[in-house]
């Protein structure tokens, strides 16, 4: 399994490359807000992306996902419970003062919870994660001797993703967390959404929002 993370945009968005080695495809994970850094390091790796799949509707994860899908041919998922975030994209960011957002294209298909994407020997399992949007998920993804989450903006190291920003709360998320990525072995790597890497085992024991709250 091929993992490559990088920084991109203007918030630090950790975008993923998942790739297998023996047939070159790979998926890319919230690159939609650097489309440039995204084809570039394809290229580099000698990567034909089939897949472009997004933790949550945010902009900085999804903003260029047409221009994105216009230079890697790749399909665009969304969990459709963001499709209304997505879609209200560039009114939002003219709320919030932001720069003109590419325009809103229609996306090619939903990942809904128990979905996997398979390229070779790599498969990627989704995991809807309700808290920071309602369509938030996680992405498990494996080769079959390794697994490293990509949690988006739910986990952060020491620290989960903002529930105040419309229809979830901070009961959503961190039940979430309990319910589908506390089960994942200690050794875990989970590489978040913005800032640095962490793992399972080390959330359990000293992420704050996790200790106060009994697993449902």
């Amino acid at each position: 399994m091929i993992i490559e993370t990088f920084a991109v945009g203007m918030l630090g968005c950790n975008c993923t490359i998942v790739g297998d080695e023996a047939t070159r495809e790979a998926i890319v994970v919230d690159g939609g807000d650097g489309v440039p850094e995204v084809v570039e390091r394809l290229k580099k790796l000698d990567l034909l992306a089939t897949h472009l799949i997004h933790t949550h509707a945010h902009f900085d994860h999804i903003a260029d996902v047409g221009g994105l899908r216009a230079r890697t041919g790749a399909v665009a998922l969304l969990h459709p419970e963001d499709l209304p975030i997505y879609q209200a994209q560039p009114m939002l960011a003219a709320r919030f003062g932001l720069p003109a957002m590419p325009p809103v294209v229609k996306l090619d298909g939903d990942l809904r919870d128990g979905d996997r994407i398979s390229i070779g020997a790599v498969t990627v399992d989704v995991l809807h994660t309700p808290g920071h949007t309602p369509g938030s998920v996680c992405f498990a993804c494996s080769d079959g001797t390794q697994t490293r989450l990509l949690t988006g903006d739910t986990l952060f190291a020491g620290a989960i993703g903002r529930w105040d920003l419309g229809g979830t709360s901070m009961e959503d998320i961190v039940t979430s967390i309990h319910r589908k990525l506390m089960d994942f072995p200690d050794a875990t790597p989970v590489v978040p959404g913005h800032g640095e890497r962490t793992t399972i085992g080390r959330e359990r024991v000293s992420n704050p929002y996790l200790q106060y709250n009994s697993r449902r």
